[in-house]
């Protein structure tokens, strides 16, 4: 793979946006867009396998606003609207003549949220899509009790706040319910990744708002405005969203194609990266193809 990275600093809505780009600076663009409480480095090992796969592909990796290196926005409400602004501005800023788009988890709301306000990708992945309320998904209860720990969170003072949502116990607890994976070392080195980079937020506020957004909306709101070819991956074990959900938004979605991960879970950019790189180039190769051939 290839390791090295471009760092960005873009304005967007009154704040930088931090950014990594791989692979051909000339390269056709590709943002890839995190889900909650990540940053860049969790879609870094799909971001690195794809620019290696097909070299004239830009990869270009943003910190969400509020999230890793990238401040909040100030002054506005972390909502879905905003970060489907947020998406918008930002993709003008840095692929103004276009680009294809991939979001994970939260990012594939965050994704098709821009879409519904005009977004216009050339081709669309969503990896692990939302396609399901939250409170109706395989692990409703654990949901239920997040809601619960993230209002603790807000009733508390910022420092004790931060406590609160960065406890190593539950991240540890939250990563062991996710991965499904029997590889010990690979479990180990999800553990680490999640240890490393999930509490780093900019604040509680933008956090629980953010929170609010990712268990307040799905894919399947959206869906009907996305008309780009679309991929969607999708964990066999997801805890978030149910296989026929991810049925159904390929139904919902004109011409979309699913690709199903056997015993992978909501963890796919962490587990089964090689799979889904291989989705990836397949599709942006035979959909490029599909493009030039209807041009000509």
């Amino acid at each position: 793979m290839t390791s090295g990275s471009e760092n960005l600093s873009v304005p967007v809505l009154g704040a930088p946006t931090r950014a990594w780009q791989y692979g051909d600076p000339d390269g056709a663009p590709l943002i890839l867009v995190h889900g909650f409480r990540g940053d860049h480095h969790g879609l870094e090992g799909i971001a690195q396998g794809i620019v290696s796969a097909l070299p004239g592909v830009r990869a270009i990796v943003p910190d969400l606003p509020g999230f890793g290196a990238s401040p909040a926005v100030p002054g506005r409400e972390h909502d879905i609207e905003l970060y489907g602004e947020w998406l918008r501005e930002f993709s003008d800023a840095v692929a103004p003549a276009g680009f294809a788009v991939l979001g994970h988890s939260f990012g594939s709301i965050v994704v098709s949220a821009a879409i519904g306000g005009g977004l216009d990708p050339s081709r669309v992945i969503l990896v692990n899509p939302i396609s399901a309320p939250a409170l109706e998904g395989p692990q409703a209860l654990l949901t239920q009790l997040a809601v619960l720990y993230y209002r603790t969170a807000d009733a508390l003072p910022e420092r004790a706040a931060r406590r609160l949502l960065g406890n190593p116990i539950i991240v540890r607890a939250m990563s062991e319910v996710m991965a499904k994976t029997r590889d010990a070392e690979l479990r180990a080195w999800i553990h680490g990744q999640h240890a490393s980079y999930f509490s780093s937020f900019s604040d509680s506020s933008t956090l629980l708002q953010a929170f609010r957004a990712s268990v307040s909306h799905t894919v399947s709101e959206y869906a009907d405005s996305i008309d780009a070819p679309t991929l969607l991956i999708a964990g066999e074990r997801d805890d978030l969203t149910p296989l026929p959900r991810q049925l159904e938004l390929r139904h919902r979605i004109p011409g979309a194609r699913l690709r199903i991960l056997p015993g992978t879970g909501h963890l796919v950019h962490y587990e089964t990266v090689a799979d889904a790189v291989w989705f990836v180039a397949e599709f942006l190769t035979e959909t490029a193809a599909a493009s030039r051939e209807a041009a000509a």
